[in-house]
């Protein structure tokens, strides 16, 4: 079986994903084009941040891609944060476009 429908039938069994996005991804069990596009690769991160297509699936921007972005700075702050007696973190910001 190809990675991406290994990929794509993980998130349609995995409890973290919201019933709401299953369906979205149960729409798309018959169109093999669209289940690659959204399942061949991982939500690339370039000099513009997280840019894509919204929707279910690991190439696309939704709150899992995003969470997953979050936990990655989240990890490299405090892996890099090695120096005592400074208050430094992240902004955080909301985009008030659509989602």
């Amino acid at each position: 079986m190809e990675e991406y429908k290994i990929k794509y039938n993980a998130w349609l069994n995995d409890p973290a994903i919201s019933e709401e996005d299953k369906q979205d991804l149960r729409n798309i069990q018959n169109d093999e084009k669209e289940i690659e596009d959204r399942f061949y690769k991982n939500l690339d991160f370039g000099t513009g941040g997280l840019r894509g297509i919204i929707g279910a699936g690991s190439n696309r921007i939704n709150i899992y891609t995003i969470r997953r972005a979050t936990l990655g700075l989240a990890n490299y702050i405090i892996k890099n944060n090695k120096e005592q007696g400074t208050d430094r973190g992240v902004v955080i910001a909301y985009d008030s476009r659509y989602m």
